[in-house]
């Protein structure tokens, strides 16, 4: 909306072309989240999408063995000290600066009380991920051990031999057939 002079009112967006390309942007399952679960997967670690780990604290998925929550936080919408710029430019300008600076007061306050529910809580940077994705994952994976649990990567876990089930046999070496229920409760009762 506009007011008699001309300019926007307060509070109020301005749509620009600049902005155009932000809007629809996805709250979950981005680029960066999802290469990273994949390559936190590739290691051995097992996860949860989307789970509450605090009151309106939902992590981007965490560790339940573990209990490590872990957050992918973009550039842009939660302020990397890196890449998102400290000055905004055009009419929107003030609202971004709020709307980035209520972000990152979100994430403190989540961290904190994901800590306080017993949460091990990892951030990690969109551009982290892009930068060095084997190297996030390999810090989830560094914090997992640190709780106490064993890491095993794929190929370690394909290379342990696995004991098959075994079939149970009769005295005399023929394999035994499986019971029912309805056997055993004939066995039981004589029938």
């Amino acid at each position: 909306m506009t007011r008699a002079s001309g300019g926007p009112s307060a509070g109020q967006w301005v749509s620009t072309t600049k902005s155009e390309h932000l809007r629809g942007r996805r709250a979950r399952d981005t680029k960066p989240e999802v290469t990273l679960r994949k390559a936190v997967h590739r290691l051995g670690l097992r996860f949860r999408l989307q789970r509450r780990v605090a009151r309106r604290c939902t992590a981007d998925f965490v560790l339940p063995r573990y209990r490590i929550a872990v957050f992918v936080d973009g550039c842009f919408w939660h302020g990397c000290p890196e890449h998102c710029s400290a000055e905004f430019q055009g009419p929107n300008a003030l609202l971004w600066q709020e709307k980035i600076a209520a972000n990152r007061k979100r994430d403190q306050r989540n961290t904190m009380e994901a800590t306080e529910a017993s949460w091990t809580v990892v951030r990690i940077w969109e551009c982290e991920i892009r930068r060095d994705t084997a190297g996030a994952a390999q810090r989830v994976a560094t914090v997992a051990r640190e709780q106490g649990g064993s890491v095993r990567s794929r190929s370690a876990a394909n290379q342990s031999t696995r004991t098959r089930a075994r079939i149970p046999t009769l005295e005399d070496g023929r394999e035994s057939r499986r019971l029912s229920p309805n056997d055993t409760l004939s066995v039981i009762i004589g029938t």
